[in-house]
């Protein structure tokens, strides 16, 4: 029987538990932008954003990517964002209140994750949950120089690098 994840803060403490999740606001993109570009140029909401520039728009959607830590129920989530093709997001959008079971997409992810090293955008499958959930991510992998956020979700992690990662979270340096 998995447990439930709890640990005793090295930096603070306290002890935490329940596994941990960290999500963003908005897709780096969206992020970046200028008070007055944001008002000009992007449209957001807690699950759907776009941002329209002179060459076109880019549409982005709230995404859970699911970690697991061994041993431990629940794993570790991050909320990030993702970018889809126009008729993806389209698609999307028309079947929000009644997604369609077996319905994914394709994407990139759209944010940096912290404690993890900087990479190039991150190719995904979006897989469409029903029940008011937001859709899983599942990162693509390639070989052995996969990503360390790839091997992560693909092999697990372990209760201390959990751990770790929700420290660096929490108290930032």
């Amino acid at each position: 029987m998995a447990a439930i994840f709890a640990f005793k803060c090295s930096c603070c403490g306290k002890v935490h538990e329940g596994s941990p999740s960290y999500a963003f606001k908005a897709p780096d993109h969206y992020a970046s932008l200028s008070e007055e570009q944001k008002a000009a140029m992007g449209r957001i909401n807690t699950d759907l954003c776009t941002v329209t520039r002179g060459e076109g728009t880019d549409y982005f959607i709230r995404t859970v990517l699911e970690i697991p830590i061994h041993g431990v129920a629940e794993p570790f989530t991050w909320g990030v964002w993702v970018s889809l093709s126009e008729k993806s997001f389209k698609r999307y959008v028309e079947t929000y209140d009644e997604p369609v079971e077996g319905d994914g997409f394709f994407g990139w992810v759209c944010n940096a994750i912290p404690w993890y090293p900087p990479a190039e955008p991150l190719a995904t499958d979006v897989a469409v949950q029903l029940g008011g959930k937001r859709p899983l991510l599942f990162l693509h992998h390639g070989g052995s120089d996969d990503h360390p956020l790839i091997v992560d979700q693909r092999r697990g992690i372990s209760v201390a690098k959990a751990q770790e990662i929700a420290e660096f979270l929490q108290h930032p340096a």
